[in-house]
């Protein structure tokens, strides 16, 4: 069943029940406020920018979008994408898109003028919607962009290269356009986020879309009386089809812009939340805003949250521990996924399996896995190779890209580029992407296993482990630590922590710096690269 047919189900089902909240916390009394301002006001004392619709609503706006892009010639298998902040229109615009037959293509909201540009060619886009925080970087490309191609502004005061979104839908029927769509229909696009590269065009079926709703229900046990907490981006796989599971079961979920402890927690309070998937430095952040004092749980309504899940990175197992002595009556699950693979759930944790923390888990629901050495041959148990995946949710192609779909799919197996072992009872441990291993005086070095050790050091607050160009061994392993606030720490006690690791896999360079994450919360590796490459780690050698 395509997920628009559980659209117009719920609508007739549960015509006036909540659907979406959008909470904005940087509004407060009509006013914006500072985040520094936010911090200083009592839980509860002021209400933030909130507005809501019920599930008729949002399928009369995906239907008045449709009915727009359908009287201005977007028709089936056309591509209209999408660059906006979370907010109340996203998700509507995103079904109307679908209820063309057109496929959604939701763009990064990082991306700068140029970004857009290119991923607008690459995938053959005919139309983007854009907000106001996006004026300057569509402006900046206006001219190129505006060739074959529709411009729509979502917000107030239009700009003129644009046409207005909330003028064109204004007089447009609600009545769902009779357009038939199946599973097998193409339904959206999504990029790759651009960690290990330049972004790739993941083109979807529909199939893929139902399979990441249907799985997501399943797996974190999701009823109409679930109210899920949807902070990450909506253009994301992760945060959308998270989402799709309240939609599956036809239960409420918000949207909360900002992902400081209190806000979380406001959030999860006034709204009654039951679920929320946080990224692991939101998650650290809250445990260290407890410990340290600054939270009070107790001014929380949160005896309602049944279950907290991470996704889109390796998770420390010593923070999951410190979580479940915190919340105790938690569910907890780890979410493994790729775009590629319609997001997070083909290996998942699940929530029976606490005693696992540290693998990414066991295959989701209907899918398959496997491990494999360069030749593609499947690794004995217990030996580290390249974690393949098989499912409904695997990508189509890379769109315009035979080449790179070709490396990635064979015989219908999706090569993650990720690195796992799977251990004697089955569950899969991540090991590290591909790309990223490590390959000093012969011994490849996986720079997660360090990670994930220098972060059970109670100074450390992140890291990320890098490897950079030597003469002698090929490479070295950097060390980029940041360290917690109001800590301090030297290069000469994180060097004696290590004395706990092997000798080959000991940091030859321990930097201190803050750790860039994506939206998405992946470590961006290529730009520490940048940052700390061969010149830069023997000069730091030659002064120390």
């Amino acid at each position: 069943m395509p997920v628009i047919d559980l659209l117009e189900r719920n609508a007739k089902l549960y015509p006036d029940e909540v659907a979406l909240v959008e909470l904005n916390p940087e509004e407060v009394d009509n006013r914006r406020v500072t985040w520094k301002e936010y911090d200083l006001i009592e839980p509860g004392r002021y209400e933030p920018y909130r507005r809501e619709i019920t599930w008729h609503v949002f399928d009369e706006k995906a239907n008045r979008f449709a009915n727009m892009l359908i009287s201005r010639g977007i028709r089936k298998g056309d591509k209209v994408a999408i660059i906006m902040y979370n907010c109340l229109e996203w998700l509507p615009i995103y079904f109307g898109i679908l209820k063309t037959g057109a496929i959604a293509v939701p763009f990064n909201f990082r991306y700068d003028a140029d970004e857009i540009l290119y991923c607008a060619e690459l995938a053959d886009t005919d139309m983007i919607v854009f907000g106001k925080e996006f004026i300057g970087r569509i402006e900046a490309n206006a001219d190129r962009l505006s060739k074959g191609r529709l411009l729509i502004y979502v917000g107030d005061n239009c700009p003129d290269f644009a046409e207005s979104y909330r003028e064109l839908v204004a007089d447009c029927s609600s009545i769902t356009p009779n357009i038939p769509i199946t599973d097998e229909d193409y339904g959206a696009i999504y990029f790759s986020s651009g960690t290990t590269g330049f972004p790739k065009a993941i083109l979807h079926k529909h199939q893929s879309l139902s399979q990441a709703a249907e799985m997501e229900m399943i797996h974190h046990s999701i009823t109409r009386n679930d109210t899920f907490l949807c902070i990450p981006p909506l253009y994301h796989t992760g945060a959308k089809f998270h989402w799709m599971g309240s939609l599956c079961a036809g239960s409420k979920a918000v949207l909360l812009k900002g992902a400081k402890p209190k806000t979380i927690l406001e959030a999860m309070s006034n709204e009654g939340c039951t679920i929320a998937w946080l990224l692991v430095p939101w998650a650290q952040d809250i445990l260290d805003a407890i410990d340290s004092g600054n939270i009070n749980l107790s001014e929380y309504q949160l005896s309602q949250w049944r279950l907290m899940h991470i996704g889109a990175q390796p998770v420390p197992p010593s923070l999951i521990k410190r979580w479940l002595e915190i919340f105790p009556h938690h569910d907890y699950d780890t979410n493994y996924g790729l775009s590629e693979s319609t997001g997070p759930g083909c290996v998942h944790l699940g929530v029976g399996n606490v005693h696992k923390v540290g693998a990414i888990g066991i295959p989701g629901y209907r899918w398959e896995c496997k491990i494999v050495d360069e030749n593609g041959i499947p690794v004995k148990q217990g030996d580290v190779g390249e974690l393949c995946v098989k499912g409904p949710g695997v990508m189509t192609c890379y769109y315009n890209n035979p080449e790179a779909t070709d490396e990635t799919i064979k015989d219908g197996w999706l090569f993650t580029g990720d690195m796992a072992m799977q251990d004697e009872d089955g569950f899969y441990f991540l090991v590290d992407r591909k790309k990223d291993v490590i390959v000093s005086g012969g011994e490849n070095i996986y720079p997660v296993q360090i990670e994930d050790f220098l972060r059970k050091f109670d100074k450390i607050k992140d890291v990320a482990v890098i490897g950079v160009a030597d003469k002698r061994l090929g490479e070295i392993t950097a060390a980029i630590v940041e360290i917690k606030d109001g800590t301090e720490c030297t290069e000469e006690e994180i060097n004696e922590f290590c004395l706990g690791l092997a000798r080959y896999k000991r940091p030859k360079k321990v930097i201190f710096d803050e750790i860039p994450r994506n939206a998405t919360g992946k470590i961006e590796k290529p730009t520490l690269r940048k940052r700390y490459g061969a010149d830069h780690l023997v000069a730091s050698q030659n002064n120390s």
